[in-house]
């Protein structure tokens, strides 16, 4: 095994698992309330439009908090900040077992998106520092079936959780609440004592393993200050930036107008139990999973991904059997979540240091707009129309959006007006 091969397999079992196991207990404390929609319909009254709205309010908190966030974090560290978030995030997630109608529920889901803003970005910026770039779309790709996994375990958990109704004189859904919300503030003490900042930081690393990662990382540095600037205002400023948050905005739009109401759906056409739900949702979920790992060893083009999640939603929309919605749920989760590591691939090589982290933070406020935009949407329209055909069949049509405002694969040309910070 060569030295190259060692140093990153090493860098990769550390920190990739628990990043993992981190960000599956904050995507699902993100999402869980769609599990808890099928209770807070009945035991609050609430509307398709009051769920959506409070479902998207979550990006509102992110989309303020987030490019401050992630200077922070540039600024104090990974390990302090991320600690930080996640306590702070699981105290309110468990505080959602508190909600008594719509207003509390936005106020909480609003703080909830304040409070996690600069995770993901955060740990985005976090890889930047540990890989270059050859290495990264693989890491992410790890990173990143969290997602999925947070629904593979999450839904059977989840609709579990929403069978416990009455015990103890609590709703299901406070249970799914408090018990979901209390992991991340216990993984939040242990980041503290287990994340190391930087390569040099790390002790588990012999000393030809750590000096070769520095010095990856850092010629990888030096040659994005050859090909652009490092200022903030630049990253802000730059037009790539912008369109890769424009690309962003779509997928999330459609990813989060799609799952935040899969098991009020499934219900809808199917009429299972909570429990069944949960199960069934996990389903597509666990096929997503293998074709993110996929997807990042087989090109980087978005192209596939995104028609393969287009066709999906098509089908969710209009599929009335449970096999049929099984299939149309699939291909839309494995289409949408393929697409991420292959997306966040290309941003990360832009920029280091406090401008990386803004870049970076934009992108993924961009996207959460989206990610208030698409719940907000398909709430709003189903109660209007009476079902999800035309919002699902809208949101498709939007994602395929992707495929004419991504921006070209970059190359050293199209970097010179990038170095002037105008994109």
């Amino acid at each position: 095994m060569t030295l190259e091969e060692r140093a990153f397999r090493k860098a990769t079992r550390r920190l990739i698992p628990f990043l993992f196991l981190i960000y599956v207990v904050a995507y699902l404390d993100r999402v869980n309330v769609s599990f808890a929609q099928l209770q807070l319909e009945d035991d609050l009254d609430f509307s398709d439009t009051i769920f959506g709205i409070g479902a998207g309010i979550f990006s509102l908190g992110y989309v303020i908090f987030g490019v401050p966030s992630n200077l922070a974090l540039a600024r104090f560290g990974a390990r302090r900040w991320l600690a930080a978030i996640m306590i702070v995030w699981g105290l309110i997630s468990a505080s959602m077992m508190f909600i008594e109608g719509a207003a509390s529920f936005y106020v909480l889901r609003f703080l909830l998106g304040a409070a996690e803003a600069g995770f993901f970005p955060g740990i985005i910026l976090f890889l930047t520092w540990w890989f270059p770039e050859r290495e990264r779309t693989r890491a992410l790709a790890l990173f990143l079936t969290a997602v999925s996994v947070a629904y593979v375990f999450g839904g059977p958990i989840s609709g579990g959780l929403l069978e416990l109704d009455n015990v103890a004189g609590l709703d299901g859904w406070q249970w799914l609440f408090l018990l979901e919300g209390l992991p991340a503030v216990v993984l939040g003490f242990v980041t503290l004592r287990y994340l190391d900042e930087r390569p040099a930081d790390a002790d588990w690393l012999e000393p030809d393993e750590r000096e070769f990662i520095i010095a990856e990382v850092e010629r990888e540095r030096e040659l994005r200050e050859q090909l652009g600037s490092q200022r903030i205002r630049d990253a802000l400023a730059n037009g790539r930036v912008w369109r890769f948050g424009l690309v962003n905005l779509m997928l999330l739009a459609a990813g989060f107008g799609l799952t935040f109401f899969v098991p009020d759906l499934v219900q809808d056409r199917t009429g299972y139990s909570d429990f069944e739900v949960g199960v069934l949702a996990a389903i597509p979920f666990g096929f997503a999973t293998a074709a993110m790992l996929y997807a990042a060893r087989r090109g980087r083009g978005l192209t596939v991904p995104v028609l393969i999640g287009a066709a999906g939603t098509v089908i969710t929309a209009h599929a009335q059997s449970p096999l049929l919605l099984t299939l149309g749920i699939t291909l839309g989760a494995v289409g949408l979540l393929s697409a991420l590591p292959r997306f966040w691939a290309e941003p990360t090589t832009m920029f280091d240091g406090r401008a990386a982290a803004a870049g970076i933070a934009l992108i993924a406020v961009l996207g959460n707009l989206g990610g208030f935009i698409g719940p907000a949407f398909t709430g709003i329209a189903e109660d209007q129309s009476g079902g999800y055909e035309l919002p699902l069949t809208v949101l498709a049509g939007a994602l395929l959006l992707v495929l004419a405002i991504r921006p070209s694969p970059r190359t050293a040309a199209a970097e010179e007006p990038a170095a002037a910070g105008v994109g």
